[in-house]
């Protein structure tokens, strides 16, 4: 690892530090995370699966990501705000996801807030996403949280969203590309807007 904080892959190429070391992590790193998401559906997958993996590794909801897609409709919003009590007994008996009685109930509750929000869940979102900044030169330079997540936080909870602290908001504005928090030479380019 450089001083930066950027990683030389198996390729060869600089990632940021934790992008390396697995496949699933390098094609997260690569392909998705950092790139905007801008759908309604896409955004409640993002903000539930950071929920889920408030306490665990990532990489641990990156491999049951696909179980969580099944179990919870495509992350369909409408789907999911209709789920009752037969479908969240039958979340709690699926191995292939992260069994938490409490994040599973937050997500259907989420969902359920979510799909009441009179300009969508990704709308709401993106209105919390500060001016484009230069990608941080260093792992230092990365925060844990911001103003505009605590912000979107105390909003989001405001509404009715629960699990959505100000660390698991900057997280998800990560992930879902309101900030680019790929440090300098990383073998990722910036995406567009």
């Amino acid at each position: 690892m450089t001083d930066t904080g950027l990683v030389a892959g198996a390729d060869g190429r600089l990632r940021c530090f934790w992008g390396s070391g697995t496949p699933e992590y390098e094609a997260y790193h690569d392909t998705e995370w950092g790139r905007p998401v801008r759908t309604d559906d896409g955004m409640f997958e993002r903000l539930t699966l950071e929920a889920f993996q408030s306490g665990l590794a990532w990489i641990t909801i990156l491999r049951k990501r696909e179980a969580f897609r099944r179990a919870f409709a495509g992350f369909s919003i409408g789907k999911v705000a209709a789920f009752g009590e037969e479908d969240a007994a039958r979340l709690m008996a699926d191995a292939g996801i992260v069994r938490n009685r409490m994040k599973v109930d937050a997500a259907l509750h989420n969902a359920r807030v979510a799909l009441e929000l009179p300009g969508g869940l990704a709308e709401l979102l993106w209105s919390y996403a500060p001016a484009r900044r230069p990608r941080p030169a260093s792992r230092a330079d990365v925060p844990a949280l911001t103003p505009e997540s605590t912000a979107m936080s105390k909003d989001l909870k405001k509404r009715g969203f629960k699990f959505v602290g100000p660390t698991t908001a900057y997280a998800l504005m990560q992930a879902t590309g309101m900030v680019d928090d790929h440090l300098s030479g990383c073998c990722v380019p910036p995406a567009a807007g």
